[in-house]
């Protein structure tokens, strides 16, 4: 077990409108700038000197071309864009005014709580408090959804911040306080009762908050393109389950939209998902709970429904924060096509497992056709990055994953082909592959390496750079490519020695406790080479400590990993190339630097030296020339 500390972000520490009181004012034509205070009125033109109250108002006024600044402030409400942008040269923005910070909030705070005990208090509210959407009777269910055997709902109760464990039942509430405190709601015809345990405070003084909105940016219809969502502290939403078969809806979500860019805010407290790139919602949501029928219906509808490359994905995820989520961090389900997902930091999702069920990890994609996955730091999750189902073209290079319970990649029924590089792998099982097709390059495995030989479900694989069904296929295990690695640790490739498909394997170190797999003529083998892998925490950045071989580079030469040398991903009979068609070359290492071009270093860093490194692995490094 590598000793490490955890390395955090700092996290900064609303009456949903359902009508704006804009009668009168003229409509934009675009390339106007609408200003939002805590010191406005709706019934200002949002100028400056003049500015709105809220952001619901400013969205509905605002046109394609037009920026809307929200300053300082806690923002109590549901932001349901009616509209977007009509190219990437005239989106919508929604952005927090530079140095000011502005959260927006699905929770209300709550007062007059009355004393039960000396550790419990309740409140009772009319449910008119809640309007439609009431988060204490809203049960969580769904496609693989398991429940433990108990109810959860999507509401929660917090104290400065942070929020409580729903208890199971109500007399679980007048036992002894835990490590987390609990709380219980119940639900009739006309009021909602919460009781929740305040162990030496006074929820009267202190800022205790309850959910009442399900979700805090999020379209009600779909296609609404072209929006950027920028600087936000975005929390607290009373998010339902989001299975690949359902609407799939987080803190922030783009419903089945394209070309929004979600950047640099922080994403945090949400019961279910954060950020949300998935489908739509239709009659059949739910009542599916079959991957090998049900799935594929749902490609098939989604198809018939405009899934397409003109018509959906090619969001910029980016600068992100986020965490606490109990499902995912990032989610998205046939809509995460053509997106760029980098330099996020995603941490404590799925953490309490209070439920259980599929889908959870701090990212989790259902088809990441040509989808790119970088320079994330991914870690204290359930799982790291779970792409399940038609990743192809997908590229996942330059993340530090650590601290992951499961594994820190998964790669489940996938035909590729896909690429995997540059990445530092660190958790105690590196991959869990039930998948074909993958080019696993110039990485460091430090943990095991789960294989499925095989799995019989029938699933897609495209055509070259599109949405569009070209065959479906069973999944043996092989056609993998491993070359320039490192492994480490646990890193244990025999399993492939039985593969069902061809493997290609060269250049690859295995150090002490790992194996190679028989396919790879010669391997460079050092048993006794102990790596001593540690994370620490320095001023605002983490380091990575290591042992290296400068030798590594003479004792073996490597050849530079191109789309030539990879060939071709067997089932769905398809090069590995960039999302635009173009050839690939694995050029730069994870910090950017440029590889030698004759004979490449192993592992994720070039040319580091012998003895004792310390690298500097996060913050990420930008690189443009290499992206």
């Amino acid at each position: 077990m590598l000793t490490r500390r955890s390395f955090l972000g700092a996290f900064p520490a609303l009456y949903t409108l359902t009508k704006c009181d804009t009668i009168g004012q003229p409509a934009s034509t675009g390339n106007r700038a609408y200003h939002v205070s805590k010191q406005g009125n709706d019934r200002n033109d949002g100028s400056p000197s003049r500015p709105l109250l809220t952001i619901s108002a400013a969205a509905a006024l605002a046109q394609p071309g037009d920026v809307i600044t929200v300053h300082a402030g806690i923002y109590r409400e549901r932001v349901t864009p009616p509209r977007g942008g009509t190219s990437d040269a005239r989106r919508i923005v929604y952005q927090a005014a530079p140095g000011e910070r502005v959260k927006i909030t699905g929770a209300e705070s709550v007062k007059n709580w009355t004393r039960v005990n000396q550790i419990v208090w309740k409140i009772v509210l009319p449910n008119s408090f809640f309007g439609h959407f009431n988060p204490y009777s809203d049960v969580i269910h769904g496609d693989w959804f398991d429940p433990k055997g108990r109810k959860h709902h999507s509401g929660a109760v917090y104290l400065n911040g942070d929020w409580f464990v729903e208890a199971a039942t109500l007399d679980d509430i007048f036992k002894t306080v835990g490590e987390t405190p609990l709380w219980f709601g119940q639900v009739d015809d006309n009021f909602t009762t919460i009781w929740s345990q305040f162990k030496g405070s006074d929820p009267n003084s202190e800022d205790v908050e309850i959910n009442t909105r399900q979700t805090v940016f999020y379209p009600d219809k779909t296609g609404i393109n072209y929006l950027t969502v920028r600087g936000f502290i975005l929390s607290q939403a009373a998010t339902p389950w989001a299975p690949p078969t359902a609407e799939q809806i987080g803190i922030i979500g783009t419903h089945w939209s394209k070309g929004w860019i979600i950047e640099n805010n922080v994403v945090s407290y949400s019961t279910c998902s954060g950020i949300a790139l998935g489908k739509y919602g239709d009659r059949w949501d739910n009542t599916s709970e079959n991957a090998a029928k049900g799935y594929v219906r749902t490609i098939e509808r989604a198809t018939q429904a405009g899934w397409s490359k003109e018509n959906v994905g090619h969001h910029l995820v980016q600068n992100n924060t986020v965490s606490h989520c109990e499902q995912a961090g990032i989610v998205g389900s046939l809509g995460a096509v053509f997106c760029v997902v980098t330099r996020n930091t995603i941490h404590d999702i799925h953490v309490r497992r209070l439920f259980s069920g599929s889908e959870m990890a701090g990212i989790k994609f259902h088809a990441a056709i040509d989808t790119e996955i970088s320079r994330n730091h991914i870690h204290r999750t359930c799982l790291g990055l779970w792409l399940d189902w038609m990743a192809q073209g997908t590229h996942v290079y330059g993340n530090l994953f650590h601290d992951n319970l499961k594994e820190d990649l998964m790669v489940e029924v996938d035909h590729g082909p896909f690429v995997v590089d540059n990445n530092i792998f660190l958790s105690g099982t590196s991959q869990r592959i039930l998948s074909q097709g993958g080019a696993y390059l110039h990485n460091l495995f430090c943990g095991g390496i789960n294989l499925t030989q095989f799995d019989g479900r029938m699933t897609p694989y495209m055509k070259p750079h599109s949405t569009q069904v070209a065959g479906y296929h069973n999944n043996p295990s092989g056609d993998m490519r491993f070359y320039n690695n490192i492994f480490a640790q646990n890193g244990d490739l025999t399993p492939y020695n039985e593969a069902y498909l061809p493997m290609y394997c060269d250049g690859n170190v295995f150090l002490k406790g790992t194996q190679p797999c028989s396919k790879e003529a010669s391997p460079l083998l050092q048993p006794e080479f102990n790596p001593s892998i540690q994370l620490v925490e320095s001023a605002n950045s983490l380091d990575l400590e290591i042992n290296l071989d400068s030798a590594w580079l003479t004792a073996k030469h490597r050849r530079l990993v191109t789309t030539a040398l990879l060939g071709k991903a067997i089932i769905p009979d398809l090069p590995f190339e960039r999302a635009d068609g173009a050839s690939l070359s694995i050029d730069a290492d994870y910090t950017g630097r440029r590889r030698n071009p004759l004979n490449p270093f192993p592992g994720p860093f070039e040319s580091p030296g012998g003895g004792r490194q310390t690298i500097k692995v996060w913050p990420a490094i930008r690189n443009p020339k290499s992206e």
